[in-house]
C-alpha cells in the first residue's frame, strides 16, 4: 500500500469513527433505543460510576485483549482509533446536545433517531471501506466464526447482539433503572440499527466512500 493511499484510509477512519460518536450521541438524546453494543455499554454506564469516555475505553481494552490472544488480524489502525476517541466524542456530544436541545418531544427525539441513523450508515461507511481493522466488538462475531470455526456470521452476529441488549437491559434494571426506561436503551432504535443499517451503509459505500478512496 501507497503511503498517499495508507494516509487517505487513516483519515477514512478517523473521519468515520468521529462521524459514529457523533450519531451515537444524537442517539442518546433520542432516547429511543441505541445500536446492541451501545446498549450493553449504557446498562453499564448506568451501573458503574465512571466517566463513559474512560468506561468505553476499559470495556473495549478487555475485548482488545481477547482479539489479540485469539487473532489478532482483525486489529488494525482502526481499531485504536475507535477504542480512544469513540467513548470521549459520544460524551462530549451527549453532554453538548443535552444543552441545546432540552426536554425534547417525541416529534425531535424520532427526528434525531432518523438523523442518528443516516449519520452513523454514513461514518460506517467510511470506517468499514478503509479497512484498517474492526472495533473489539466487531472482532468477536468474526473470530467465533472465522477463527473457531462456530457457524455462520449473520447468526452468530445476532446472538452476540442479543446477549449485548439483554446484559445491558439487566445492568440496566440492576442499577437502579426504571422498566418504563428501558426503551430508551433497548427501543425501536435498536431495531432499525439491527435490520436496516446494512443497506444504508452499503448506499454510501457505493456512492461515497469507495469513490472517495479510489479518487
Amino acid at each position: 500500500m501507497e503511503r498517499k493511499e495508507l494516509v487517505k484510509r487513516i483519515g477514512m477512519s478517523l473521519f468515520g469513527v468521529i462521524i459514529c460518536a457523533i450519531s451515537v450521541g444524537i442517539f442518546k438524546i433520542a432516547a429511543l433505543g441505541v445500536d446492541p453494543f451501545q446498549s450493553f455499554m449504557a446498562g453499564l454506564d448506568k451501573l458503574v460510576p465512571l466517566d463513559f469516555g474512560l468506561l468505553y475505553i476499559i470495556v473495549n481494552a478487555l475485548l482488545l485483549i481477547f482479539a489479540l490472544v485469539f487473532d489478532r488480524h482483525y486489529i488494525g489502525i482502526a481499531t485504536f482509533i475507535n477504542l480512544f476517541l469513540l467513548g470521549y466524542i459520544t460524551q462530549f456530544t451527549y453532554q453538548f446536545l443535552q444543552t441545546v436541545i432540552v426536554d425534547p418531544s417525541i416529534f425531535v427525539r424520532v427526528a434525531c433517531l432518523v438523523v442518528g441513523v443516516v449519520i452513523i450508515c454514513f461514518g460506517s461507511a467510511f470506517y468499514m471501506t478503509a479497512d484498517l481493522g474492526v472495533s473489539t466488538y466487531d472482532a468477536v462475531a468474526l473470530i467465533i466464526v472465522n477463527t473457531w470455526k462456530k457457524g455462520k456470521f449473520q447468526y452468530v452476529r445476532i446472538i452476540t447482539d442479543l446477549v449485548c441488549v439483554l446484559l445491558g437491559v439487566g445492568l440496566f434494571v440492576l442499577a437502579g433503572g426504571e422498566l418504563w426506561a428501558i426503551p430508551t436503551i433497548a427501543g425501536i432504535g435498536t431495531i432499525i440499527t439491527a435490520f436496516f443499517m446494512g443497506p444504508l451503509i452499503e448506499f454510501f459505500n457505493v456512492h461515497i466512500a469507495r469513490p472517495f478512496l479510489a479518487k
